[in-house]
Formats: structure tokens, C-alpha cells, sequence
């Protein structure tokens, strides 16, 4: 017997998306680790309007990488299926032509007590605002992350707080 994955399968169970486990944290700048030679990617996303999709551009030194992702909706934001297609240079092209909302950012790797942690410190009308977020294996390990104590407040599960809805205000919530 041939199992048949119909729309209504497909849309309840992505096939090809992976589950993302994250969690994020605001966080005090005065009070993190100096930056100074810290190697860092510039991240700049289009929130393609009327879409679910994120166009990013990450570029570190001379390497440039281009991804088409997609976030599904879930009722634990901590725990999303996401799809993403890398993208040649020309594709890139094709789909930045698109109504978007833009974001920029610089992500810096950094360690805390043997774990890697990823730092946004935003750009544009939302300098000043950094993120802090970490991927986890599995829910245990997402559970288990104690964050730097320079990360003040987590905000894995305000919805304001996720890159897609900060494109579209371009404010810091309050």
C-alpha cells in the first residue's frame, strides 16, 4: 500500500521542514562581553509582504549565503517547523524585487559555560536593541538552557519580540 500525503497531510506535516528549537532573551548591553574581535555575520532579512517568507542575506568577510525560509505557526514559538531553500546570487535577486519589510542585524557567536549562544545587536531604526538566542538539540535540552546573566528578560513567547513582527514596526515593544 502507497501512503498518500494529500494536501490535508501536507499542510497539518511539513515533509521537508526540520523543527527549530530556540529559545531568546533581551539583554542588557552595558552588562555583556565586549565585542572588540569578535568575527560577526551581517544578517539582513525581507519579510516578504502578505507572506510567511523570509528572505535573508548573511555575509561574513567575502562569503555571502542567500536562504528563502519559512516559519510555520505553532502554539509553542519555542518549538516551529522551518523550511529553508538555499538560494544562488540570481535567485536572491528575483525574490529582493518583492514588497518586503527589511531588518539588519549583526549576529556575533558567543560562549557562556560551554554552549554557543548568538547575539543580534539590530541595526537602523532598531539600533539599541539587542537579542539574545540559543538552538537546542532536543526539548530537554531547550528547557534545560540557563541564559548568560547579562540576558534580562526571555521573550521566546511575546510574539512582538520575533524578528518578523519587529520588521513590520520597525519599534521596540514596550
Amino acid at each position: 500500500m502507497i501512503a498518500d500525503r494529500g494536501l490535508d497531510t501536507e499542510a497539518l506535516d511539513p515533509k521537508y521542514a526540520r523543527l527549530e528549537l530556540e529559545r531568546r532573551w533581551l539583554v542588557d548591553s552595558s552588562a555583556r562581553p565586549a565585542l572588540h574581535g569578535v568575527p560577526f555575520s551581517l544578517v539582513e532579512d525581507r519579510y516578504i509582504d502578505g507572506t510567511r517568507l523570509r528572505l535573508r542575506r548573511m555575509t561574513r568577510g567575502d562569503r555571502t549565503v542567500f536562504k528563502l525560509t519559512r516559519k510555520y505557526e505553532t502554539e509553542r514559538p519555542e518549538a516551529r517547523p522551518i523550511v529553508t531553500a538555499y538560494l544562488t546570487r540570481c535567485e536572491y535577486t528575483v525574490f529582493a524585487a518583492l514588497p518586503a519589510r527589511a531588518l539588519a542585524k549583526r549576529r556575533y557567536p558567543l560562549s557562556f559555560e560551554g554552549r554557543g549562544w548568538s547575539l543580534d545587536l539590530f541595526e537602523g531604526p532598531l539600533a539599541g536593541l539587542a537579542l539574545l538566542e540559543a538552538e537546542a538539540a532536543d526539548e530537554t535540552a531547550l528547557a534545560a538552557l540557563v541564559p548568560p546573566p547579562w540576558a534580562t528578560k526571555e521573550v521566546t513567547h511575546d510574539p512582538r519580540w520575533q524578528c518578523g513582527a519587529l520588521a513590520q514596526t520597525l519599534t521596540m515593544p514596550e
